[in-house]
């Protein structure tokens, strides 16, 4: 991927926002629906998902909203506005 691709840089911000979240340790857990609503409030959102799972799959969802992180995990993936920017991540680490 060239380093200065829309692409190449929205990760790279994804990845400081996961990086800054493990160090403050400030994440909102919620469930699904919250987190389709809190995408609601959103002009302009941009949505980092990752998938886990060895025996079955989880779809993880993360975004920030008014200073806060939010995330949230599904068995099933959520349908996401067609407005709603999306980043795929390798992986994504949560902390407890």
């Amino acid at each position: 991927m060239d380093p200065t691709s829309t692409d190449a840089i929205a990760a790279e911000a994804a990845r400081a926002a996961i990086q800054a979240v493990k160090a403050s340790g400030v994440v909102v857990r919620v469930d699904p629906g919250a987190f389709q609503g809190i995408l609601e409030r959103i002009e302009a959102p941009m949505v980092v998902t990752a998938t886990s799972g060895v025996f079955r799959t989880n779809y993880q969802y993360l975004v920030s909203y008014k200073g806060l992180i939010f995330y949230s995990e599904s068995r099933e993936p959520l349908t996401l506005a067609s407005g709603i920017e999306v980043v795929n991540a390798e992986e994504m680490y949560v902390p407890e």
